[in-house]
């Protein structure tokens, strides 16, 4: 199977000139490397009517073009079930019952980060797992040997993370992010996954549950976001940073295509203008100051 990156949105609304911005840079990291460029929705939990619709749209009002037809989540949920049976049959799962209060309210191992599983139901009592059957659907958690993991990120080095015995599947059967995007990964054929620098921390998961399915760990390139003055992350509370909210007030999209490219130091006549330039060593390592156009 031939090389590829992705974009891989969530279609809880429109894109923002943050999501705009990482969905141009994967496209422009995988272009430039001669792979081809996928597209995925990530709809299994967070998908408003419509959404992906304008976001496709959106896309391609500032470039953006992707091989093949889109991929979407929803359609893709016996790939799920299979390696969570494969999991399952290497002993490597376990039911819980566990609410997110409870969770967050149980002592944790020292050193643990904030909401890690403390691992309440990693052994329980045949009699007690019967019990809480009754009385609630259980989650899949992966049974984890590791409590931290390493990768390797183009942009960031080294970085290591704590492991814990995250979620596969939730109570209620939906599965779970850290479980789909190593699946789809795979089975897409992408080798580099450029993404916001927001998900990095959730990355060592991904990559040791790659290494217990046997799949092969993607080349990683974790971006700087954009931020509002204040520095925090942007959003529509910002005001103008959707393309039609900004066409609203008169800016066009390429005119957003230009500021996107020209806050990355490359020329803004078109993507494949910038793709000449485009070199990862010579990118900005600070988020983008959103103060609007």
């Amino acid at each position: 199977m031939t090389r590829a990156g992705r974009f891989a949105p969530s279609p809880s609304g429109e894109l923002h000139v943050g999501n705009l911005r990482t969905a141009i840079l994967a496209w422009l990291f995988a272009r430039s490397t001669g792979r081809r460029f996928l597209l995925r929705v990530e709809d299994l939990d967070r998908a408003r009517a419509g959404a992906e619709a304008v976001q496709l749209r959106d896309l391609a009002a500032v470039g953006v073009t992707w091989d093949g037809a889109v991929v979407r989540q929803t359609d893709r949920g016996p790939l799920y079930a299979a390696a969570i049976a494969q999991l399952a049959a290497a002993g490597l799962t376990y039911e819980c019952f566990c609410t997110r209060r409870e969770i967050q309210e149980a002592p944790s191992a020292p050193h643990a980060p904030q909401g890690a599983y403390p691992g309440t139901c990693r052994e329980l009592p045949a009699a007690e797992l019967e019990f809480k059957r009754s009385t609630r659907p259980a989650a899949i958690r992966l049974r984890s040997s590791a409590a931290e993991w390493t990768v390797e990120d183009v942009l960031h080095g080294a970085f290591t993370g704590a492991v814990d015995d995250f979620v596969l599947r939730r109570n209620d059967g939906v599965t779970a992010y850290n479980l789909a995007v190593v699946v789809d990964d795979a089975e897409q054929g992408i080798d580099q996954v450029v993404r916001g620098d927001d998900l990095l921390p959730s990355t060592p998961r991904q990559a040791y549950l790659a290494s217990l399915l046997n799949i092969p760990v993607p080349e990683y390139a974790h971006v700087p976001l954009v931020v509002n003055a204040d520095g925090a992350r942007l959003a529509k509370r910002d005001g103008a940073v959707t393309l039609g909210d900004l066409a609203a007030v008169g800016v066009p999209a390429e005119e957003v295509r230009r500021a996107i490219l020209a806050s990355l130091g490359l020329p803004g006549a078109s993507l494949e203008a910038a793709l000449g330039e485009f070199k990862p060593a010579g990118l900005p390592r600070e988020p983008w100051v959103w103060a609007g156009l």
